[in-house]
């Protein structure tokens, strides 16, 4: 009998695994979603060969796992900058910063500078008799407010001067 050597398998039970690790099991890349089981080819699956050998039926399909939610997700909120209006002497189309609704301005006429001007010019002129009020009743002379018909806010001024 020959002394045992380096390269002789010890009697009794084996201690080695039968089959070496998978791919998935060596890198635990899914480890934390369950892979589903792999279809097996041949006649329990119905797969039907075709005259040039090749399978008919496609293989079947799986829906994507679900993860699992995350205790420390972070909220995500998004923000829409509205762009600055400009206000002229029409109504504006635009949404209220106040009630956030889309609404058509209203406008209230006010004497503003240009007014003020135009009537110290005709008392200058010599329109004293009452005609230099004329200004104070001409619209296209005035400065121009515009408010939400909604909740009554002023949302901007149009100024002649």
């Amino acid at each position: 009998m020959s002394a045992p050597g380096a390269y002789q398998a010890a009697a009794g039970p084996s201690s080695a695994p039968t089959s070496p690790p998978s791919y998935e099991e060596t890198l635990a890349v899914n480890s934390y979603y369950p892979t589903p089981p792999a279809p097996v080819p041949g006649p329990t699956t119905g797969l039907m060969t075709g005259p040039d050998g090749k399978g008919m039926n496609p293989p079947g399909y799986y829906t994507q796992p679900v993860p699992v939610p995350n205790a420390n997700a972070i909220a995500v909120q998004t923000v829409y900058v509205q762009q600055p209006v400009s206000f002229f002497d029409r109504p504006v189309q635009m949404c209220c910063p106040s009630c956030n609704k889309m609404i058509v301005t209203q406008l209230s006429y006010n004497a503003g500078t240009l007014t003020w001007l135009s009537c110290g010019s005709l008392c200058l002129l010599g329109c004293v008799a009452g005609c230099c009020f004329i200004p104070f009743c001409v619209d296209a002379l005035q400065d121009v407010d515009h408010y939400c018909p909604n909740c009554k806010a002023l949302l901007g001024t149009y100024k002649r001067l």
